[in-house]
C-alpha cells in the first residue's frame, strides 16, 4: 500500500513539464533540466521501495525535463490559421508495418495542401501490447519483459527497414531510453501489483510517439521539411467521467501557438491518443482516441478539412458484414453521423464530430488501400438536399443496430399522473451505474420501458425492485419485467423530417418479414426511428429495411422442392432470367436449396443454377426436410423467404401451416393442400389472411394461366360468380380433340401417352381425379365449403381395368372398350355436337361436377386445339357473355412459367419496383 502511494506521488511529481523530446539533431537537451531539486524529491521517498525508485529515476529525471533549450535563439513564428491547413489521420492499420507507412509518407507528399498536419496512431496492434504490458505487470507475471522486448524489437525492426543513418541512430537511441524507462517503471508496478490511471495513459503513450518519429523522419528523408509533434505538450483535456475527457480549447490554442513558434513547419507528424491534463499530467484520449485528436487538431488550425485514413471505402448504409448490398455513402451530415455512430455503425465515436461542427470543418472517411475510392464526407447539411420533392428511399441514409441488450419495463397503474416515478427510475438506474441506450413510455404514463446492456440488467432489475418494493407490495406497481435477448435497429436520416411516410415504410417491412418490433421510440427532430426487436431477428430486420428502402435489391431466399420435370424447368428459367431481375428490376432471388425425397443440396449464399445438377450430384447430401427449411429460412442474411413446391405429395402439403407460422411464404402447383380435407383448407386461409406471409397456387388449375388470380379479382371487386366451366385438363384435352373420325379411343390414349401428356399410369389422368381436385379449387376460392368426396366424378376408366397391377396391363386391355367411347362418340357427332371432359362448379347451387360433356360444334370449348385448357366464368357482370380464359394448361415450360410469376408477384408484395 505505501508503495502504491509512492507511485501515486511519483506520477504527480512528474507532472509539472512532463515531456522532452528532440525534434531534430540540432536540438539538446540543457543541463539545467537534470536539476538537483527533482533528486531531492525521489529522497523523500519511502525507503523501503529506495532500491527501486532509484531505477525509476532515470525514467523521472526524463519525464520531468522541463525546457528544450535552443542553442541559437530564433525569432518567434505566428500561427498561420485557416483553410491552407489540411488534418490528416492515419490509423494503426494504416501505419502497421514498413510498406504502409511508405504509403502513408507518399500520400502525405501527394497531397498539395500548402500546410499540412498529421496525426498518427501507434503501429497496429501496439496499443493492445502496451496494455498488455500494465496487466502483466500488475498481476506479476514474470513474461512482461519478453512482452516489451517484442514491442523493442517491432519498432526496431521498422526503423531499420525505412530510416537512414543519422536519422535511424537518432531514433534508436531514444528508442532504447525508452524502454529503459519503460522496464524501471513496470518493475515498480510489478512490486506494487497496482498501476495509477496516469502510469498506465503515460506506459500506453509510447506507441504514438515512436509511430509520429519514425514517420517524420521518414518525410524528411523524401525532401519533405516535417517536424513531429508530442500532443502532450499542446492538447489539454480534463476527465469528465468514465472513458472520457473534455478538450481546454483555450489552453491548447495558446500551448500550440507557443509550440508553433518555436518549430515552424508546413508539415507536421502529431501523436494522436494522447494529451495532458491541466496539472501537465500524461493521459489518453481513450478508445478511439486518434480520431479525436485529429478532430480537435483541425479545430485548433481551422483546416479546411479532416481526412481519417481507415481500411473501409467509407460509411456504408449498413453493416457490410451483415448486409452484403450496403452502399457506401457519398455524404452524411454532422447529425446523422453522429445518430449513426452512436447506434453502432463504425463511422467515428460521436465526440470525434463535435469540435469540427463548430467551424463547419468537413471530415472525409477514405480507404488507404483503395484510393480511388472517393469515401463519404461528413459535413453540414447544404439547402438543396433538404428541399421538397425527394424520393422517398432517400431519406433515410444508413441503419445501424447494437446488440446484447435488454429492456426493463416498469409498469402499474400508480404511475399515472404520479410525478417524480420517472426520475425516481432513472436515478435507480445511475445509482448501479447503468448506461439507458433507449427510453420509450407511452402517452397514458401506465409504464416506462428502457433498455440498457444485457449484463447490467440484473443489476438494475433488483435496484428497482429495491426502490419501488412499497409500491409493488400494494399494487401501484404490477411489475418490474425484464425481457432478455433484445437487439436495437435504428434506421437514421435528416431528410425523415420532411418526408412523410418513413415511418409506415420502416414498419411495413418489417411485418412483411415477419419482425415483431417490442418498443419504438423517436425524438421530435425525427433524424432517427430506434427500434427494439428479438435478437435473432436483428440481422433479418436489418435486411429487410435495408433492402425497402433501396439500399439494396430485393432479396429472397428460396428452397425448390422438387427437382424433377416441372422443378428443374423452374429452375432453369431462374438461372436465364437473374441477371436481367437483379440489374434492371432490382430483385435478387437466391436458391438456397433444392431438395428431392432422396438428395438435397444446400448453400449459404446462393446455389449457381448454371451448375445445379453436377453441384447436386457432387455435394448432395441425404435429404432432410427440416434442416432443408432451416437452411434456407434461418439464413439472417436475407429477410424474405420462400419455398416452391413443385411436387403433388400430400405429406408435403400437410407442412403448409407450419411454415407459414414460421413466416415462410408459398408458392406452389401441388393440388393437395387447397383441395384436401375442408378444414386443414379453412385453417391455412384463416392463417395466411392474418400473417403478413403469402400463399401463391396460380399453377395449381391451368399450369400458367391466369384463372385463380381472374377468379380472385372478380370477387374483389365485388362480382358474384354464377358458373365456372371448364376443360381443366391438358391431357384429356389433346384426348378429346384428336379422339374424331374412326380413330380408336385406345389408340389416341397410347399416342397421348407416348407424347409425354399423360401421367405415367394414365388411369391417374382418365380417372377425373385430377379435374375434380381443379373443381374444388374454384368451388372454394368461390365461397363454397364443400369436399373432394361431393363432386361426382365421371371415370373415363372402365370399370374392369380398374384393378390392373400396371399401366401396360391397362393399356393392353383397353381397346376392348374402344366400342362404349366409338359409340358415344357417334351420338354426338349425329346431333352435330362433340365430346369434352369438363369441370363445372355451379356456385348458385352449391354444387360441382366433373362430367363427359357434349357440346355444340360453334361452341368455344369445341374450338379447342392440342392440349389447350378453356375456363368460362359465368357472372353477374359476364351472364350475357362468359369471361374466357384459354391457353396451353399443361406442359413444364407453362407450368413453371406460372410458378415463376407468382415468385414475381411475391416480390413485387416486398418492395420490388414495377
Amino acid at each position: 500500500m505505501a508503495f502504491a502511494a509512492t507511485i501515486s506521488h511519483c506520477s504527480r511529481s512528474l507532472s509539472s513539464n512532463a515531456f522532452s523530446r528532440d525534434t531534430n539533431a540540432s536540438k539538446k537537451i540543457h543541463p539545467s533540466a537534470l536539476s538537483l531539486p527533482h533528486c531531492s524529491r525521489i529522497s523523500k521517498m519511502d525507503s523501503s521501495c529506495h532500491g527501486t525508485i532509484r531505477k525509476l529515476s532515470t525514467f523521472h529525471i526524463c519525464a520531468s525535463v522541463a525546457d528544450v533549450v535552443r542553442e541559437t535563439p530564433i525569432e518567434k513564428v505566428q500561427l498561420p490559421k485557416g483553410e491552407t491547413w489540411s488534418v490528416h489521420k492515419f490509423g494503426g492499420t494504416c501505419v502497421g508495418s514498413s510498406d504502409r507507412i511508405r504509403n502513408v509518407a507518399e500520400i502525405i507528399q501527394n497531397d498539395d495542401s500548402e500546410r499540412k498536419l498529421v496525426v498518427v496512431s501507434a503501429m497496429s496492434k501496439v496499443t493492445d501490447m502496451m496494455y498488455d504490458l500494465i496487466d502483466k505487470a500488475q498481476s506479476r507475471d514474470d513474461s512482461y519483459i519478453a512482452a516489451l522486448d517484442a514491442v523493442l524489437e517491432k519498432h526496431r525492426l521498422t526503423a531499420l527497414d525505412l530510416l537512414q543513418v543519422d536519422d535511424l541512430a537518432n531514433f534508436l537511441s531514444r528508442l532504447h531510453h525508452d524502454i529503459d524507462n519503460l522496464k524501471a517503471m513496470l518493475h515498480a508496478i510489478y512490486i506494487a501489483g497496482h498501476a495509477t490511471e496516469s502510469f498506465t495513459d503515460f506506459v500506453v503513450g509510447h506507441g504514438e510517439l515512436w509511430s509520429a518519429q519514425i514517420l517524420a523522419s521518414l518525410v524528411r528523408k523524401n525532401g519533405t521539411d516535417c517536424n513531429w509533434m508530442d500532443a502532450r505538450e499542446v492538447l489539454i483535456v480534463s476527465p469528465a467521467g468514465s472513458n472520457h475527457v473534455d478538450p481546454d480549447y483555450l489552453e491548447s490554442e495558446k500551448r500550440l501557438e507557443k509550440w508553433f513558434s518555436q518549430n515552424p513547419s508546413r508539415t507536421i507528424i502529431a501523436t494522436g491518443f494522447i494529451a495532458s491534463t491541466p496539472q501537465n499530467i500524461p493521459t489518453t484520449l481513450k478508445r478511439d482516441g486518434s480520431d479525436f485528436s485529429a478532430a480537435i487538431m483541425g479545430a485548433l488550425f481551422r483546416a479546411c478539412q479532416v481526412t481519417i485514413w481507415t481500411d473501409v471505402d467509407g460509411v456504408y448504409s449498413a453493416d457490410p458484414r451483415k448486409v452484403s448490398e450496403a452502399v457506401v455513402l457519398k455524404t452524411l451530415s454532422y447529425q446523422e453521423a453522429w445518430e449513426m455512430s452512436y447506434f453502432g455503425a463504425n463511422v467515428l465515436h460521436p465526440r470525434t464530430i463535435i469540435p469540427v461542427m463548430q467551424y463547419e470543418i468537413p471530415i472525409v472517411i477514405r480507404n488507404i488501400f483503395n484510393l480511388s475510392a472517393p469515401g463519404t464526407m461528413i459535413c453540414r447539411s447544404s439547402v438543396n438536399e433538404l428541399e421538397e420533392g425527394q424520393r422517398l428511399e432517400s431519406s433515410v441514409k444508413g441503419f445501424a443496430t447494437i446488440d446484447h441488450l435488454a429492456l426493463v419495463n416498469v409498469e402499474g397503474t400508480g404511475m399515472a399522473g404520479v410525478p417524480g416515478t420517472a426520475s425516481a427510475i432513472f436515478a435507480a438506474v445511475k445509482d448501479v451505474g447503468a448506461n439507458v441506450i433507449m427510453i420509450s413510455q407511452a402517452s397514458s404514463e401506465h409504464s416506462v420501458c428502457f433498455a440498457v446492456p444485457e449484463k447490467e440488467v440484473g443489476a438494475v432489475a433488483k435496484a428497482l425492485e429495491s426502490r419501488f418494493r412499497q409500491a409493488l407490495d400494494a399494487g401501484r406497481l404490477s411489475q418490474v419485467a425484464v425481457i432478455p435477448n433484445c437487439s436495437i435497429l435504428a434506421a437514421v436520416g435528416q431528410k425523415m423530417a420532411s418526408t412523410p411516410g418513413v415511418s409506415a415504410t420502416l414498419f411495413n417491412a418489417l411485418a412483411k418479414a415477419n419482425i415483431n418490433v417490442r418498443a419504438i421510440a423517436q425524438g421530435c427532430s425525427e433524424y432517427n426511428i430506434t427500434l427494439v426487436v428479438k435478437r435473432e431477428d436483428c440481422v433479418r430486420a436489418l435486411r429487410a429495411v435495408h433492402s425497402r428502402f433501396y439500399l439494396s435489391r430485393t432479396t429472397i431466399a428460396m428452397g425448390i422442392i422438387g427437382p424433377g420435370l416441372i422443378g428443374s424447368t423452374l429452375l432453369d428459367q431462374l438461372r436465364d432470367q437473374a441477371a436481367v431481375l437483379k440489374e434492371k428490376f432490382k430483385i435478387d432471388l437466391r436458391v438456397m436449396g433444392i431438395t428431392g425425397s432422396k438428395t438435397m443440396l444446400l448453400s449459404d449464399t446462393s446455389i449457381d443454377l448454371t451448375k445445379w445438377r453436377e453441384l447436386q450430384k457432387e455435394k448432395g447430401e441425404v435429404a432432410d426436410l427440416e434442416e432443408f427449411v432451416r437452411n434456407v429460412h434461418e439464413n439472417h442474411f436475407i429477410p424474405n423467404t420462400v419455398l416452391v413446391d413443385c411436387t403433388s405429395d400430400s405429406s408435403l402439403a400437410s407442412h403448409y401451416c407450419n411454415w407459414l407460422r414460421r413466416g415462410i411464404h408459398l408458392i406452389t402447383p401441388n393440388k393437395k393442400a387447397n383441395s384436401g380435407p375442408l378444414d386443414q383448407y379453412l385453417r391455412l386461409r384463416a392463417l395466411q389472411r392474418k400473417s403478413y406471409t403469402h400463399y401463391f397456387y396460380e399453377a395449381t388449375v391451368g399450369a400458367g394461366l391466369p384463372i385463380i388470380s381472374t377468379l380472385q379479382g372478380l370477387l374483389e371487386t365485388g362480382d358474384k360468380i354464377l358458373r365456372i366451366e371448364g376443360i381443366f385438363s391438358g391431357t384429356l384435352s389433346y384426348i378429346f380433340n384428336n379422339f374424331i373420325g374412326t380413330r380408336a379411343f385406345s389408340e389416341v390414349v397410347v399416342e397421348a401417352k407416348k407424347a409425354g401428356y399423360t401421367e405415367p399410369d394414365p388411369r391417374d389422368d382418365l380417372s377425373g381425379t385430377d379435374v375434380a381436385r381443379k373443381v374444388i379449387i374454384l368451388a372454394r376460392e368461390s365461397g363454397l365449403k364443400l369436399e373432394l368426396y361431393d363432386i361426382p366424378v365421371q371415370s373415363l376408366v372402365p370399370e374392369p381395368l380398374r384393378g390392373c397391377a400396371s399401366a401396360e396391363e391397362y393399356l393392353k386391355q383397353l381397346p376392348q372398350y374402344d366400342h362404349d367411347m366409338s359409340r358415344k362418340r357417334k351420338d354426338a357427332e349425329d346431333q352435330g355436337e362433340v365430346l369434352r371432359y369438363v369441370g363445372v362448379v355451379d356456385v348458385a347451387n352449391k354444387k360441382g361436377t366433373v362430367e363427359l360433356g357434349r357440346y355444340k360444334k360453334d361452341h368455344p370449348f369445341a374450338q379447342l386445339s392440342g392440349s389447350d385448357n378453356i375456363i368460362a366464368f359465368t357472372t353477374e357482370r359476364y351472364k350475357q357473355q362468359p369471361l374466357i380464359v384459354r391457353g396451353p394448361g399443361a406442359g413444364a415450360q407453362v407450368t413453371a412459367g406460372g410458378i415463376f410469376s407468382d415468385i414475381l408477384r411475391l416480390a413485387s408484395y416486398l418492395g420490388a419496383p414495377s
